[in-house]
């Protein structure tokens, strides 16, 4: 609280008491006495003002200060009333109460918040599951009736698969904590389930596919990463070039390992690449082909940051590279 704002409050009081300080005085001059009496009495009424506002603006901002530290350190703010002091004055009892409705009111509605929120992830979770029993039966039909036909709509089915797994994953993202299990897994055989999960779109889009030293040990969740790659390989089939292919590439670092997954695409505009990782965002590219959601790589960078694992992305003329990075900790074991 600023001193200022504190005595502008008070203005109409303090000239209310200089004017009885006045009228005073015009009394004691009237009743006879001096003028020395007169400014004696002025001098002692005005000093005692002076040192009783000074004292309540200490007071205030103190008790003020308080309050909004105490606030800063609560992570939902609007629960202040349940840790303030009972107050004291009569008009600080007024604001007492009507902070506690508010509290009740927002409570009230962040409750229900939360539960139309949490209904709607259990909604779309079944949904995926449910859409699920289809996709599967089409795909078995497909593949015990190959044809050209077929081919092509395997390879569509597993497109349809592909945004049916983004929704349940956007819907799971927010409470990663309750559905992940970290272990040490190979990063060869993550890789080799997400080309599985894509092979009709890699065998359609006449994609090579290559590892390279991807024989490192992370710890981390296979299902969750594999999805994040999942979401890379659909991007870099939807943006390829001539003659494509897709490098996996493992490198040992200090801190840990980075896997680079490397297309030859066509690769992501320079004033595109920081926005990449947003949501929604679709890019020049996105917007030219009129297929991008903008949902895939936001995805990622959410999981990754739940699972503390590294993302980055870079582009250029020759392709664009996605790198994730584990990290060591003390549950790694020492590789001979």
């Amino acid at each position: 609280m600023k001193a200022a704002h504190f005595f502008r409050d008070r203005f109409f009081m303090v000239l209310f008491q200089l004017l009885a300080m006045l009228l005073l005085a015009l009394f004691l001059r009237s009743a006879g006495n001096s003028w020395g009496t007169v400014a004696v009495v002025a001098a002692g009424w005005a000093v005692f003002l002076a040192a009783s506002l000074l004292l309540r603006f200490l007071a205030e901002r103190r008790h003020l200060n308080r309050l909004l530290k105490l606030a800063e350190g609560l992570k939902e703010r609007y629960l202040i009333a349940e840790v303030m002091d009972k107050p004291v004055r009569a008009e600080e009892e007024v604001y007492f109460r009507l902070l506690g409705m508010a509290e009740k009111s927002m409570l009230e509605q962040v409750s229900a918040a939360r539960r139309e929120r949490r209904e709607y992830r259990e909604y779309i979770e079944q949904w995926v599951h449910e859409i699920k029993t289809p996709l599967t039966a089409l795909k078995l039909l497909c593949d015990n009736n190959k044809s050209e036909f077929t081919r092509t709509m395997r390879a569509e089915l597993e497109k349809l698969n592909h945004f049916a797994e983004q929704a349940l994953y956007f819907a799971r993202s927010e409470a990663v904590e309750k559905d992940y299990l970290i272990r040490e897994t190979l990063l060869s055989d993550i890789i080799h389930q997400a080309v599985a999960d894509n092979r009709q779109l890699l065998i359609s889009g006449g994609i090579q596919v290559s590892l390279t030293d991807c024989g490192q040990v992370v710890f981390t969740d296979e299902k969750w990463v594999c999805f994040m790659l999942n979401q890379v390989i659909g991007n870099a089939v939807k943006y390829a070039g001539p003659n494509p292919a897709i490098t996996f590439r493992a490198l040992a670092r200090e801190e840990g390992t980075v896997l680079e997954v490397h297309d030859n695409g066509i690769g992501i505009p320079a004033n595109d690449l920081p926005r990449v990782f947003d949501k929604g965002f679709t890019g020049e590219n996105g917007r030219n082909l009129k297929s991008s959601t903008g949902i895939g790589l936001y995805l990622c960078r959410r999981l990754c940051d739940k699972l503390g694992i590294g993302l980055n992305a870079a582009s250029d003329e020759n392709g664009t590279t996605i790198s994730f990075f584990f990290r060591k900790n003390h549950f790694c074991r020492v590789q001979d």
